[in-house]
């Protein structure tokens, strides 16, 4: 088949072009070198999560499955890739404590490694094939991110990475640009997820829904290498994605790799997390525990606390009656009056803070009802470039005590070391896994260009 002209070139044929042509030779050492600690630091969020109940759950229905090839499960046994890929998700997504990028959409790009170890496994790649299906997918999600908001329709922003993990599955599969197109077109017109993941008291469903989207964009992938062709134009059709979901159509600029881009590849734009936590809280937590310090740690003198923040944090984290008494740990670490009262009541954030026993704790949540939450619009225009978050403290002789961060740790523009991402590695991994072998998992993921098989790292991350 003839390459279209690039007047009529779609969408999703030029997506499945660059999926189908990036290479790792493409790929500068300081871009290869992110994807190894965006691995890192899934992986630490992923055996964090292990304890949950909801893995517990998952994990019955995907051991109930068996398939050729199959792919390994974080923790140990093995499923279908999909449901590997489900599962895997799930571990990443669930503790809130892994990447971000913000946006037109906020997002969670590194939820898409889950489909990369999955079907790298079974499709028998090596490392520079799993580093570059990596930052192609980091590459595909923040671009259309960029490109359109999905919330302010109800849309939910897993939505891009049913299509961002359709392509770095496909990239591994080996597909050609043909049917990488025709995987977008399946996986487009059957994903687009409902905002109500995020709203009101949140369930365990919100660390599960970039896992679905995931294992769906995996399933089109691998149905799309049988040769089955999915609808288009995907995106410009009369009933397709512009029309229907983003509600205007738009353009990508050049992409990493591409001649004519020029601001570089995407992954080392997003930000790894340094408190288990709803991003937008992050720099509201940092401005809480620089004001504790102030006080010493006298807050019995804090008489109120005044958050004042942007839209997005706001219409996210910070409207709902439910985050000043949240009764599931999903609603806790999607709270700002939660997670600011807990920094400045415990001088931290931790995954102890998101324990039934704490968020539920009569004498936090009364403390909780200390803070009020204002939209304040002046901040809006320095989103999503930084997270402006002010808080001030009104003392009990009157005083005030205002403190505002915009780029927290762990923030691209102030980014955390190497050092500091093996710690928060070491904290989540050695505790289940031991110093010993998580040291190992740690020397495969930092020399990942080496490896030969995922299986070899899977059996790293094998309880059993």
């Amino acid at each position: 088949m003839a390459e279209p002209s690039s007047a009529t070139t779609t969408l999703a044929q030029r997506l499945a072009r660059y999926a189908a042509t990036l290479r790792f030779e493409d790929l500068p050492p300081e871009v290869v070198h992110e994807a190894k600690r965006r691995l890192i630091d899934s992986l630490a969020t992923a055996v964090g999560a292990l304890p949950a109940p909801a893995y517990a759950k998952v994990k019955r229905c995907a051991c109930r499955v068996s398939s050729q090839p199959p792919a390994s499960l974080i923790g140990g046994g093995q499923s279908s890739v999909e449901w590997a890929t489900f599962v895997n998700g799930l571990l990443i997504r669930y503790l809130d404590y892994n990447d971000t990028y913000l946006s037109l959409e906020p997002a969670h790009p590194s939820d898409n490694w889950s489909a990369v170890l999955a079907v790298g496994e079974a499709a028998g790649a090596k490392g520079p094939e799993l580093i570059t299906a990596a930052v192609l997918a980091y590459e595909v999600q923040c671009r259309l991110c960029d490109a359109a908001s999905l919330r302010r329709h109800g849309i939910d922003h897993v939505t891009y990475g049913a299509i961002s993990s359709t392509l770095a599955a496909g990239r591994l599969l080996r597909l050609d640009s043909e049917r990488l197109s025709h995987a977008v077109g399946i996986a487009g017109v059957c994903n687009i997820a409902l905002r109500q993941t995020r709203s009101g008291e949140l369930s365990e469903w919100k660390g599960c829904a970039f896992a679905n989207a995931a294992r769906n964009g995996v399933f089109a992938a691998l149905v799309a290498a049988e040769g089955l062709t999915g609808p288009a134009p995907i995106f410009e059709g009369d009933l397709g994605f512009f029309r229907l979901v983003t509600r205007q159509p738009f353009t990508l600029p050049p992409m990493g790799g591409e001649a004519e881009n020029r601001d570089g590849f995407m992954i080392g734009k997003t930000y790894i997390k340094y408190w288990p936590a709803e991003y937008h809280s992050q720099s509201a937590i940092d401005a809480a525990l620089q004001l504790r310090r102030q006080l010493q740690g006298n807050i019995q003198r804090i008489q109120s606390i005044r958050v004042d923040t942007f839209e997005a944090s706001y219409n996210i984290i910070g409207k709902y009656p439910q985050a000043w008494a949240p009764q599931t740990r999903e609603t806790a670490d999607h709270s700002l009056p939660y997670c600011t009262a807990a920094a400045l009541y415990d001088g931290d954030v931790t995954l102890e803070t998101f324990e039934e026993r704490r968020f539920t704790d009569p004498d936090l949540i009364r403390f909780t009802q200390r803070v009020q939450v204002v939209h304040d619009p002046a901040l809006d225009a320095r989103y999503p470039r930084g997270i402006p978050n002010r808080i001030t403290l009104t003392l009990d002789d009157g005083t005030t005590l205002v403190r505002e961060v915009e780029f927290p740790r762990g923030h691209a523009a102030n980014p955390m070391t190497d050092q500091e991402v093996e710690a928060k590695f070491r904290r989540l991994v050695e505790p289940h896994y031991g110093p010993e072998k998580a040291q190992a998992i740690l020397s495969c993921c930092w020399n990942l260009e080496q490896l030969n098989s995922v299986t070899e790292l899977m059996r790293l991350l094998d309880k059993s």
